[in-house]
């Protein structure tokens, strides 16, 4: 059963999600590790603790990517302790950092150790760090790379908060081939700022004036532009929460050519659409924004044939007082960490997809994006004993009262939603058991070198 440390656990399920499919199983553990995925009914060695999870669902831990933890700097509005038993509680074993509105942003290898230090002895979860492309730091780009960020964050647009301003085309140019020179990774919020500037701005209650205001055209152009330049650098590009079905096109055209392009999805535009948005209910309000139904059946659609890669919460909270009514002024973010495996699910199976679907767009996928996919993402040998255990059929309404997160605003308030994630396993030992939490036992990790 084990090729070295003697096996200390044994997770048993009627369903184990595995790489070749779902089956009954036994997953040996030791040392933080799965030594082995063997027969249901194998025999436990002598001194191994059995867990038997019955019919309940035993999947790799997800892995999440684009997470605004906002620590340190900005508490109030998020940390790393709150944020990482949101992800614990949702059964988000590993999450990655972005590099905005923490103080100081991750844009230079001192500001990371900074962030590092900070979230030490916080993180419930396993932390990874995305740095940050500004107009003025390419040459803090190597170091950042060489001090283990995953990859680099960059606006096409306005971001909201003025110490992590946008990219023109040149400087976009500039940092990209920089980048690309050391065989990096930049991941793009790509909505273009001259579309935005020429919309209709209208402040006040109207979700219909908001959705106007930040049309799909704005993706589609800054897409298409950051396409351009990754084909004549030859680099690696990522687009951050893709909206705009309209772009899926161009992103598959792209990917023919040969062009190195990935893309996202976020849980809020696979399952609410602009038709039910309430006016003056900014808890609904990200940019870019939620679109109509028909828009969200495109997007299905591009994560059954591919063209998405994966799906990632894009966590972006706020303190309650700055989602006001008035969606022109209103902070644009959705907290969703806690409840994105249950949101997605809840509408996948309705329209036919599976729950491997779900572990391969929001754990297999993510992994592979940050090169962790030697570690994480899957219940296969040699990975690391992270799991979910998930009950797919049982339901429960949303009361925010119960989110882990800080401030507890979400879009979900009041829906009955499928999945619950009974615990959470972090390198074999359980972070989370029907709410209640351990101490901290997350690690921080690097790209892999």
């Amino acid at each position: 059963m084990s090729d070295g440390s003697p096996v200390e656990l044994v997770l048993r399920s009627t369903r184990v999600i595995t790489p070749e499919g779902t089956r009954a199983a036994s997953v040996a553990v030791a040392a933080g590790k799965i030594t082995a995925v063997l027969a249901h009914d194998a025999t436990v060695p002598a001194g191994a603790r059995l867990e038997d999870f019955g019919d309940d669902v035993l999947l790799p831990g997800l892995v999440d990517t684009h997470v605004h933890v906002n620590d340190p700097g900005r508490t109030e509005w998020e940390g790393f302790w709150t944020a990482t038993r949101a992800a614990a509680a949702g059964g988000i074993t590993t999450l990655v950092d972005m590099p905005l509105n923490s103080l100081p942003p991750t844009t230079t290898a001192d500001h990371l150790r900074t962030k590092r230090d900070v979230a030490r002895t916080k993180a419930h979860v396993d932390v990874g760090f995305w740095g940050g492309a500004l107009p003025d730091n390419v040459k803090d780009l190597r170091p950042l790379h060489d001090a283990g960020v995953f990859g680099f964050k960059a606006f096409l647009s306005p971001s909201g908060v003025e110490e992590f301003p946008e990219l023109d085309q040149e400087q976009l140019a500039r940092s990209l081939a920089e980048i690309a020179g050391f065989g990096g990774l930049l991941i793009v919020h790509a909505e273009d700022p001259h579309h935005l500037a020429a919309a209709p701005q209208r402040s006040g209650r109207k979700y219909a004036d908001f959705l106007a205001s930040r049309p799909r055209d704005a993706e589609d152009t800054a897409i298409a532009n950051l396409v351009a330049q990754a084909a004549r650098l030859d680099a690696r590009v990522h687009v951050l929460h893709l909206s705009s079905s309209d772009a899926l096109p161009l992103i598959a055209a792209a990917r023919r050519e040969g062009v190195r392009v990935t893309a996202e999805t976020c849980p809020h535009y696979l399952t609410l659409t602009a038709e039910e948005v309430p006016d003056g209910a900014s808890e609904f309000k990200c940019c870019p924004p939620i679109r109509e139904a028909a828009n969200q059946d495109l997007l299905w659609q591009a994560l059954a044939d591919g063209t998405i890669d994966c799906v990632v919460t894009d966590h972006s909270p706020s303190t309650a007082d700055l989602k006001t009514d008035d969606f022109a002024t209103a902070w644009g973010g959705i907290s969703g960490l806690q409840l994105s495996l249950p949101a997605v699910w809840t509408e996948a199976r309705k329209r036919g997809h599976t729950l491997e679907d779900v572990v391969r767009w929001m754990s297999s996928r993510t992994a592979e994006l940050v090169g962790l996919d030697d570690r994480k993402g899957a219940v296969a040998v040699g990975r690391d004993a992270d799991f979910a255990v998930l009950a797919p059929d049982e339901t429960f309404t949303v009361d925010p009262a119960a989110l882990q997160h800080r401030n507890r605003v979400t879009a979900y308030a009041g829906r009955t939603l499928h999945g619950v994630v009974r615990s959470t396993w972090l390198r074999g030992e359980r972070v989370m058991a029907d709410g209640e939490f351990t101490a901290p036992a997350g690690r921080l990790l690097s790209r892999r070198r």
